[in-house]
């Protein structure tokens, strides 16, 4: 295979390779990359000999004897506008033409392009622009990039739309969008709404390239919110948690109403069922499976790999079923808007970590309940360890435990109008808080290792 195209996306791989490790999404950031191979490459715009031309490549970036998938849009300029630069990948001659490559999310001429073949529910070369039933696309809009997303890339069209683009890809249907069209079919409000999808195959297999929603102008992000409200108590010396002006209990309890709706819908929409009681062994395998992979690469876990295991054991001892259902699978105050009317929930992709065949399985709707737990007490704790140095933290430690606790038990409040109190099933809650934990730990390792220190402090304090 030696077509243009197939010559372009090696020589855009070849720059790659000293690219992806300083990209946010990169989950490989800690592991040597061997190679970076180009599986698919197309132009998806091209806008002629002086305009911009966007390529979407699908490469294997090749790490410690092993493939993941990327995808990547590339933007190409016979010259770069300063307004770019900080973009560029690199420079590449090809057919005695210099091109600059750069990353085209930042570039509202190739992303107003991918938003225009939306609209138009076009199909290029075996990538669908998909829009939802009923949901029109308006095009024309100005773009903008996010910044803060870590695993993914969003682009904000204008005050109407929001392009989540994913880039560690998985070969099958994304649960993220699969599970916002059901939700949207039982009419949920805590979501927001599904306009369109981008999708194509690889290697003869269905994959998720990017899902168009509707995008909230005035809102603010749940950890935003509580991070400054965790601020404000340290700030304030001589004062409770109940007792500062920006106390977030009020809406932690409304955010636990919101989720136990958000679990209702999904059990209406796709279902329930249940493990029974003789089968919870093999859910406590799975939970030391997991925990057998990250304690033979992260070697802090090691004190407390016999107190996890005996905190899981409990659970095959339960003696009742466990009822399951499709989660949202990576719950935490991130994943979390607080609208004008109520709280929305976003991104039901499930942990990037899992493989796609786990995110797609029913599970225990605690464990999303266990997520935001763990999450309060991320928002209180990852303060400290921030702004405060190692001689004040004892002295803070309790205000910043006082804070959390009074945000869990507002959450278990909220969440309890739903039909179910989680403080009902401490064995269960201990032992998916564990694993929630030991997930971070190895989150952390992969990408910010300055906070390994957060989720292994918390782990010891769930198992004293």
């Amino acid at each position: 295979m030696n077509s243009p195209q197939h010559q372009l996306s090696e020589a855009i791989a070849r720059l790659l390779h000293d690219w992806l490790p300083h990209q946010r999404w990169f989950g490989g950031k800690q592991r040597e990359i061997a190679h970076v191979r180009p599986v698919q490459g197309r132009t998806l715009y091209d806008g002629g000999a002086d305009g911009p031309r966007l390529e979407q490549l699908v490469v294997a970036v090749g790490q410690e004897g092993a493939e993941e998938l990327y995808q990547v849009l590339v933007g190409l300029r016979p010259y770069l506008p300063e307004r770019l630069e900080y973009g560029r990948i690199g420079g590449l001659d090809l057919d005695g033409e210099h091109l600059v490559a750069y990353e085209a999310t930042h570039d509202s001429d190739l992303m107003t392009a991918l938003l225009d073949l939306m609209a138009e529910g076009a199909e290029l070369d075996g990538v669908r622009f998909l829009r939802e039933d009923g949901l029109p696309v308006t095009t024309g809009l100005t773009s903008r990039p996010l910044t803060a997303e870590q695993s993914n890339t969003s682009v904000v069209f204008g005050d109407a739309y929001i392009l989540k683009l994913f880039r560690k890809l998985q070969l099958g249907i994304s649960p993220d969008i699969e599970v916002h069209r059901a939700l949207r079919s039982v009419g949920c409000q805590h979501i927001a709404d599904p306009h369109g999808a981008i999708e194509g195959s690889v290697d003869g297999q269905p994959v998720s390239f990017g899902i168009l929603q509707r995008f909230f102008v005035n809102c603010a992000d749940g950890w935003a919110m509580a991070t400054t409200s965790v601020r404000d108590l340290i700030a304030e010396a001589d004062l409770h948690a109940d007792e500062v002006g920006g106390d977030f209990a009020a809406e932690s309890e409304r955010l636990g109403q919101a989720v136990a709706a958000v679990h209702n819908d999904l059990g209406r929409a796709l279902g329930v069922s249940s493990v029974p009681a003789e089968s919870l062994d093999t859910v406590v395998a799975a939970m030391n499976r997991r925990l057998d992979e990250l304690v033979a690469r992260v070697a802090e876990l090691a004190p407390y790999e016999a107190d996890i295991r005996a905190a899981y054991a409990e659970v095959a001892l339960l003696g009742t079923p466990v009822p399951i259902q499709r989660i949202h699978g990576d719950l935490h105050l991130g994943q979390t808007l607080r609208t004008i009317p109520h709280w929305v929930i976003i991104d039901f992709e499930g942990e990037p970590a899992r493989p796609l065949s786990e995110r797609l399985a029913m599970m225990s709707p605690l464990r999303d309940v266990a997520g935001m737990l763990r999450s309060f007490d991320y928002a209180a704790h990852h303060l400290l360890a921030d702004h405060y140095p190692v001689e004040a933290e004892s002295q803070l430690e309790y205000r910043a435990m006082e804070w959390a606790q009074r945000n869990r038990d507002a959450f278990c409040d909220g969440y309890a109008t739903g039909g179910v109190d989680p403080r009902e099933q401490p064995v269960l809650m201990r032992a998916l808080e564990l694993e929630k934990a030991v997930y971070e730990v190895g989150y952390e390792v992969d990408n910010r290792p300055g906070w390994l220190d957060i989720p292994l402090r918390s782990i010891s304090r769930l198992l004293s």
